[in-house]
């Protein structure tokens, strides 16, 4: 499980950006608040900061024609397997989303995708 830096959803490769999705999906559902040690931060903020990162991913899906489902794009939905949100304040985007997204961690990130022989 890893949320990659924000700075790097545009150069993700096909593979990890699917992925991506499929970890976004998987928080915003059922997997809200089970605790792993590499996205433990996101449980720090409003469900909404996720809601955000993801927007940035599936635009970045879209921008190279995939389609994700359009249900998503709502705040409040959490997958077919969970009750939607009754509610989320909205929160005013910040850059990062996250402030754990910081140069140490595009470093982290970046040494990860080498380790996968992926150099971006």
């Amino acid at each position: 499980m890893r949320l990659w830096h924000e700075d790097l959803i545009s150069r993700l490769p096909r593979q990890q950006l699917l992925g991506q999705h499929r970890e976004c999906c998987a928080l915003r559902g059922k997997g809200w608040g089970k605790r792993h040690a590499t996205v433990n931060y996101v449980f720090d903020y409003s469900p909404y900061k996720l809601y955000q990162y993801h927007q940035l991913v599936m635009d970045e899906m879209v921008r190279r024609d995939y389609r994700p489902t359009d249900l998503w794009r709502n705040p409040l939905y959490r997958g077919l397997k969970c009750a939607p949100y009754k509610s989320l304040d909205v929160e005013t985007l910040s850059k990062p989303i996250y402030i754990e997204h910081n140069q140490n961690y595009l470093t982290e990130c970046l040494d990860n995708l080498k380790s996968k022989n992926i150099e971006i």
